[in-house]
């Protein structure tokens, strides 16, 4: 069973999730979790119940998780990253849109990596396994930041995800960060690596940025970053993202690498990324793929674009001709249907 997402309050930066004009079809798939017979909850009522440690409890418990800190908006600082069991086959976040977990500009918030054994390796296919399903919904994501952090790597300065099954709606997603060189790490917001059966990640209607000043930045991706992983991305808002290294990839001669996908990055052979309902404008890349950078290797990868705008969004390097604000190597050309590029 599953409910249709509730449209939030305006957060407090001013944003709210999703992008208003998206009007694309959401399988039942991409809508949010129903929760109204939670598995646990984090706070009292007060907004002093809700501490990290709590957080960090209960995403290592796993279940439905919603917040109960009383009736105003709460910005909770992550003091720890907080760590999904992979003994767990189910966490939905709910953040009833109410609760900011923000990284204070020092740590990533929430981690999940089924091939990491000290959150317990459950098979000998870490890579492809169908559980944990995390859900995060109705919730900003502030200040994450994950430099310096090499598993796998790195990336991911909001949440990174590797195995299992992952997906993002009704979100907001504000100034995260992670390294800003490297020639193949990024998603200054999301990183994600090795879903099962290479389902997609579902974004709905959320956002990543929003306003000048609150998008993320990174070495590729400021906003999303994955290698060998599909997308399904509907209804959201990718505004003000940065990808900021330099020498691209492979990295060029004397150069650290990086700088590809100001919006989304996106590598590996066959993959997919459906785009519809969204709205991709003013993000930057000092490379390639001011908006969307996709490099299929093998050339089996596809991208889809329907019902969206890709407006202002510079590459400084490299782009794909007749497709601005896009580098594309993949399967034939980028579908783009009833959609504006410019």
């Amino acid at each position: 069973m599953r409910t249709a997402i509730v449209t939030p309050a305006v957060n407090s930066f001013g944003i709210a999730a999703g992008n208003p004009s998206g009007k694309a079809k959401v399988p039942a798939a991409a809508k949010a979790v129903k929760t109204t017979k939670p598995t646990r909850v984090i706070g009292n009522g007060t907004p002093a119940s809700c501490t990290s440690n709590a957080v960090v409890a209960a995403v290592a418990k796993g279940g439905i998780v919603k917040f109960n800190c009383g009736p105003d908006p709460i910005t909770i600082v992550m003091t720890r990253t907080a760590k999904v069991r992979n003994t767990n086959k189910l966490l939905v976040l709910d953040g009833g849109n109410l609760v900011t977990l923000s990284g204070g500009g020092e740590r990533r918030i929430l981690y999940q990596n089924t091939c990491d054994a000290a959150q317990v390796w459950t098979t000998s296919h870490c890579q492809n396994q169908s559980t944990p399903k995390l859900v995060v919904q109705n919730l900003t994501f502030a200040d994450g930041n994950s430099t310096g952090k090499k598993t796998d790597g790195g990336g991911g300065g909001a949440i990174f995800v590797r195995g299992g099954q992952f997906k993002v709606v009704n979100s907001v997603f504000v100034r995260n960060r992670c390294d800003a060189t490297g020639p193949d790490l990024g998603g200054a917001a999301i990183r994600v690596l090795s879903q099962y059966k290479n389902r997609p990640v579902y974004v709905n209607h959320s956002t990543f940025g929003g306003a000048p000043g609150l998008g993320g930045s990174c070495s590729n991706g400021g906003a999303l970053s994955s290698i060998g992983v599909s997308w399904t991305v509907l209804n959201s808002l990718f505004t003000n993202n940065t990808a900021i290294g330099h020498g691209a990839n492979p990295k060029r001669s004397g150069t650290p690498g990086g700088g590809s996908g100001g919006a989304i990055y996106a590598d590996g052979n066959k993959f997919t990324i459906r785009i519809a309902g969204t709205l991709i404008k003013n993000n930057h890349a000092r490379e390639g793929g001011g908006g969307i950078f996709f490099v299929s290797n093998n050339r089996t990868g596809t991208l889809r674009i329907k019902k969206s705008k890709l407006i202002n969004n510079p590459s400084d390097r490299f782009w794909t001709r007749g497709y601005p604000g896009i580098f594309f190597k993949g399967k034939g050309k980028p579908k783009v249907s009833k959609s504006t590029l410019r």
